[in-house]
């Protein structure tokens, strides 16, 4: 239940609660993604209508001018100009039809008869004309008797003193431009605005539509004080919903990638912490049987020692006293797996005293020479002058250094060194113990601190434990680095006594 509980949080923490913020985070950032889009996309639309505008408005001045020429020959014969304005109107679509004013703005001759009877003076671009003697085009639609929509632009024709001659008018289809914008695109909505913001000519849009600016993209043109209105498109949520969806897989999908990640984490933490339990359960279980069966089994083996001890007093023959050193040798190495599982009992409360670690070294180390010597081992030593004191037994400290070095000999297959050293940190000193003996491999390493496993033939697989069982009940630690064929190196750290750092 509470691994359950716990695996919901974390997916909680992981996954829901992540999932939720990110998703709110990046749909709103979609929406603001698309909403930038469909602003780009409305403004790209506005700037190519705007250059189409101005080009054709700028293509229509300048046919007129060039047309200016041929009126100026024939200025005094206006039924001349009639067969050209006919045939450049029907060459253009653009035209809705070409007229030749006078220079009072009375209709000379044009290309169609729906103005024959219109009265031009009373149009304000005409009267513009006639007062600046400039380009003009109307700032807004007229409608035609056979319902056209156009727009008026008006050229006039000066003499070499730019005294006005006559005017040009040409009539703008409306529809044609319409008819151009729904070719390129037929959905987008949009209108033309005059100088007055009054509109000249709309695509697709309502009147409630235009009212409304705050959805519209406003391009100005360059040739004339006219704007044209594009409408941003609106959302189109399925696409979003397509883009949200795919963020959101991605999510789920790093979420839960990290989630496994975590669980997977926590369940190698969770085997290592099952492994040392079972270690120290084992390690209780053998101190159990320890400490229940270790005295029953010296009792017995106190008699038979000393039962054989008096028949080696009684054989003495040297076959005799051969097969009695087996037997004494054998007794002592029981007696010692016995010492050894007692120390894996139950700790109990152990009285430490102040000890003197490089003193304790000393004392070993005829001890040590002499096992290294018997083994082709060179011994260096480095030791301080000054006390090392630590809280310890002393007996206990011994066991522990002579077990390693007697490891570390043990390990050399040829002739070799092996290095004591002994140092103070703040506050801790180490203590190394070094060889360059065969060394052990890294899946070895791993396995020598735990119960029964030895890589000797006659090894109980005690040893290590042991040590760092009384090391740790120190308050220190063990630590051992060892490379195949190069050796191995203990590092043992202990608390300094107060005196010491005082010292």
């Amino acid at each position: 239940m509470k691994i359950r509980t716990r695996n919901f949080n974390i997916y909680l923490i992981i996954v829901i609660l992540p999932i939720l913020i990110l998703s709110v985070y990046f749909f709103y950032g979609i929406l603001k993604e698309n909403d930038i889009a469909r602003k780009s996309d409305a403004r790209w639309v506005a700037s190519i209508y705007q250059k189409d505008w101005d080009q054709f408005i700028s293509e229509t001045m300048t046919s007129l001018k060039i047309l200016s020429l041929s009126t100026k020959e024939n200025i005094d014969s206006p039924e001349k100009m009639e067969p050209l304005l006919i045939q450049i109107n029907q060459k253009d679509p653009r035209y809705g039809g070409l007229y030749l004013l006078n220079q009072k703005g009375k209709l000379l001759t044009g290309s169609a008869p729906l103005r024959n009877d219109e009265d031009f003076t009373k149009l304000a671009f005409i009267q513009e004309v006639l007062k600046t003697k400039d380009t003009i085009i109307s700032n807004h639609e007229e409608i035609l008797k056979n319902n056209q929509r156009i727009i008026g632009l008006a050229v006039p024709v000066l003499d070499e003193n730019r005294g006005l001659m006559a005017i040009l008018v040409a009539d703008l289809r409306i529809d044609y431009m319409r008819n151009l914008m729904k070719v390129l695109t037929p959905e987008t909505k949009l209108y033309v605005v005059n100088g007055g913001k009054n509109p000249i000519l709309e695509m697709n849009v309502s009147n409630e539509e235009m009212r409304d600016e705050t959805q519209w993209i406003t391009s100005p043109m360059d040739r004339l004080p006219w704007s044209i209105k594009v409408k941003v498109a609106d959302r189109d949520y399925k696409e979003i919903g397509k883009a949200f969806c795919q963020t959101l897989f991605v999510i789920l999908v790093i979420a839960h990638v990290l989630y496994l990640l975590l669980e997977y984490i926590l369940l190698r933490k969770h085997t290592r912490t099952e492994r040392r339990q079972n270690e120290v359960q084992k390690l209780e279980l053998v101190g159990t049987l320890a400490a229940s069966t270790a005295h029953e089994i010296r009792n017995p083996l106190t008699g038979v020692k000393g039962l054989i001890q008096l028949l080696s007093e009684k054989y003495t023959d040297s076959e005799d006293r051969y097969y009695f050193d087996i037997i004494d040798s054998e007794l002592k190495r029981i007696n010692e797996i016995v010492s050894e599982f007692l120390i894996l009992g139950k700790p109990t409360a152990q009285i430490t005293n102040s000890v003197n670690i490089a003193g304790t070294l000393q004392e070993l180390k005829p001890l040590i020479v002499s096992e290294g010597n018997s083994h082709n081992v060179e011994c260096i030593w480095q030791l301080p002058t000054e006390p090392v004191i630590v809280q310890c037994i002393k007996d206990q400290m011994k066991q522990v250094i002579l077990n390693l070095t007697k490891n570390a000999f043990e390990s050399f297959e040829n002739v070799g060194t092996l290095e004591i050293k002994l140092h103070t940190l703040d506050g801790f000193c180490s203590l190394e113990i070094s060889d360059n003996g065969k060394g052990m491999p890294a899946d070895e390493l791993e396995k020598i601190f735990l119960p029964f496993y030895t890589s000797k033939d006659t090894g109980t697989g005690l040893g290590l434990v042991i040590c760092k069982r009384i090391i740790n009940s120190f308050g220190g630690s063990i630590n051992i680095h060892s490379k195949e064929a190069i050796g191995t190196t203990v590092e043992i750290t202990l608390p300094l006594a107060k005196e010491t750092r005082d010292h």
